[in-house]
């Protein structure tokens, strides 16, 4: 391994739900990564026989969802020696399983909405209203909030479609947050304020949905407060580098959602928000990640 990376591979689009958005995040890395000085290629991923040029010193993960956020591809590019950017295979393998991560948020004492896993609408206790999504999704593919028995079974109908087993949680309303963590910084906090409905896919991903506060619209006894549970969340995975964690704000009470770990990095995602409101530029974020997670994978060796 050499004492710092040069050459950067930008894995891209994979055969996710979420391949669209990956391929925008990738091609947004590549600029901002060339721009920082790295020689970058760019690999688009179509299945697990993708190839990563001789002489690559990293490859930057820009695969969300299914086959990249859950420790397939790290365990290949692991395999074949390559270093790579963002969480382990390990720590991948517990954050694209929601009900997993739940578990540890409890077991860390970061409030959590209650809720189960389940596979079949029979075996669902939690009481109407709830909210339902895949088990092992990103970008709230397949979720909604179900209020009567008829919405329940399509809600459930919608969300078996991507997954095997769905998360089934009594419903929270209030205020949508995300807050970037970036090795031990925890950025500021994001407020997300979709114009009609909740964060959903379409609200994401269509300009002029939603409108954002960062930092968000909070008391500093509140933002502190979540920017700690935060931070307590990222490490209670095992720590994937940098990540992007999901709140639900119901009057002054915290719920932490999810973390992301390959979060959208487009120039007008998230975290690339939350980053520039600490003066850190895109291409000086893309760095950051690159160099974090290089230590992470010389730590790995050591071990």
């Amino acid at each position: 391994m050499s004492d710092k990376p040069h050459n950067i591979a930008v894995l891209m689009g994979g055969p996710s739900a979420e391949r669209e958005i990956s391929l925008r995040t990738g091609a947004a890395c590549v600029l901002a990564l060339r721009e920082g000085g790295y020689e970058v290629t760019e690999v688009v991923v179509e299945d697990g026989n993708f190839v990563v040029p001789d002489g690559t010193d990293l490859a930057f993960i820009s695969l969300h969802g299914t086959f990249g956020e859950d420790g397939q591809v790290q365990d290949i590019l692991n395999a074949r020696g390559i270093p790579f950017t963002g969480a382990s295979a390990d720590v991948s393998r517990i954050t694209i399983d929601k009900e997993k991560t739940k578990e540890k948020f409890r077991q860390h004492g970061v409030p959590t909405p209650e809720g189960q896993l389940v596979k079949r609408i029979e075996e669902i206790t939690v009481p109407l209203p709830v909210f339902i999504k895949p088990n092992s999704q990103g970008s709230s593919v397949g979720s909604r909030s179900a209020s009567t028995p008829e919405e329940l079974a399509a809600a459930m109908a919608d969300a078996l479609k991507f997954d095997s087993a769905v998360i089934v949680e009594q419903l929270i309303q209030g205020k949508e947050l995300t807050v970037g963590v970036l090795g031990d910084q925890v950025l500021p906090i994001v407020e997300i304020h979709p114009f009609d409905g909740f964060y959903d896919y379409t609200n994401k991903y269509t300009k002029g949905r939603t409108e954002y506060f960062c930092p968000a619209r909070l008391s500093d006894d509140i933002t502190a407060l979540i920017q700690k549970y935060a931070l307590t969340a990222h490490r209670s995975v095992g720590d994937p580098v940098y990540s992007r964690i999901d709140f639900l704000l119901e009057k002054d009470a915290p719920y932490c959602l999810e973390i992301n770990t390959i979060p959208g990095m487009t120039a007008t995602s998230l975290l690339p928000k939350a980053a520039a409101a600490v003066g850190i530029t895109f291409p000086e974020l893309c760095r950051r990640i690159v160099e974090l997670s290089w230590a992470a994978r010389q730590k790995e060796r050591v071990l």
